[in-house]
């Protein structure tokens, strides 16, 4: 049994079909070139398919060499998504960007009640010794993928940037998909993003590099001052929202299958209004650091998060 496997490409958004056992994934769709894409003009496309719903665990397994500050930068971002404290309520916040992704949940149709999605930060699992080498295919991601819980969850892959990945640099710069679990009982959901500091940050850390291809502005103040994993927040946030509202590939987006708009990849390179080709947008700056962001998040974090496509307007939304 096999079902296909889409890697979107990101410098031009073609599509490439790979055949996998027991998965689909799709790359995220952000450019490598900074251009600011054609927005579909009507909604995506709801396919029929079950959203994630409920309370989901989001676990993290650490693959390679990381340091205290850099999970704790990534582990921030996603306690902020449904944080209460009282720090990652400043508006603009992490908060409030997700809840754009709510509408989904709540679109009328014919097949499917109104449901609700609730992530919280799981398992952390570290495997800093490389124990399948620091070479992966797309079947290793699966692989380190199902170290984590099978039911109730999205188990997201962080790769360090001595790793290279099947694809990385060259056609995407992360992946979400599906797996069944070891009893094929259930599917879980995954995500892989790498580190792109030292192998492609120009491809997948734009804003925070100079871009390999297009305009060549200035890049932005990382507001962790990380390039590399501010990068990897930012395509963790748009894989996030794709795995939320497209988890089995039969859910929200626009286009062909092998190679869909989901709600974030509908508005590759677009951070603030006004954004055009070479331009994030027009971005709050932090006046002590000069770092560029659009949301705040646990513990005194900024981050910087991608636009949302709006079912309601058929625009891509932003924080600012």
């Amino acid at each position: 049994m096999a079902s296909s496997s889409s890697s979107f490409m990101i410098l031009l958004l073609n599509a490439l079909l790979l055949v996998s056992f027991f998965q689909f994934s799709v790359a995220t769709g952000r450019k490598l070139n900074e251009l600011v894409q054609e927005q579909p003009s009507v909604p995506l496309k709801y396919h029929k398919g079950a959203l994630l719903s409920g309370k989901i665990s989001v676990n993290l397994i650490w693959y390679g060499n990381f340091k205290p500050a850099q999970r704790a930068i990534i582990s921030d971002f996603f306690s902020s998504v449904h944080s209460t404290s009282t720090q990652s309520k400043n508006e603009p916040s992490v908060s409030t960007w997700w809840k754009k992704t709510e509408k989904y949940y709540h679109l009328p149709t014919s097949t499917r009640k109104p449901t609700s999605l609730v992530l919280k930060l799981g398992r952390q699992i570290f495997d800093e010794k490389y124990s399948l080498g620091k070479s992966l295919s797309n079947k290793k991601i699966v692989r380190l993928a199902s170290r984590g819980e099978q039911r109730n969850a999205i188990n997201v892959v962080l790769t360090s940037a001595d790793v290279a990945v099947d694809g990385f640099c060259s056609s995407r710069c992360g992946t979400h998909g599906s797996s069944i679990s070891a009893t094929k009982k259930s599917k879980f959901a995954y995500i892989w993003v790498g580190n792109s500091e030292t192998q492609c940050a120009g491809q997948c850390a734009w804003p925070f590099h100079q871009p390999i291809y297009g305009p060549q502005g200035s890049p932005l103040v990382a507001p962790n001052n990380d390039v590399g994993v501010d990068g990897m927040v930012i395509n963790l946030a748009s894989l996030l929202a794709g795995t939320a509202t497209n988890p089995f590939g039969n859910g929200y987006y626009q286009g062909p299958a092998e190679a869909p708009l989901e709600v974030s990849s509908a508005c590759t390179g677009i951070y603030g209004t006004g954004a055009y080709p070479g331009y994030a947008g027009n971005l709050l700056v932090d006046s002590s650091t000069g770092a560029s962001y659009n949301a705040n998040g646990a513990n005194g974090r900024k981050f910087l998060l991608p636009a949302l496509f709006d079912p309601a307007t058929s625009t891509c939304s932003t924080l600012v």
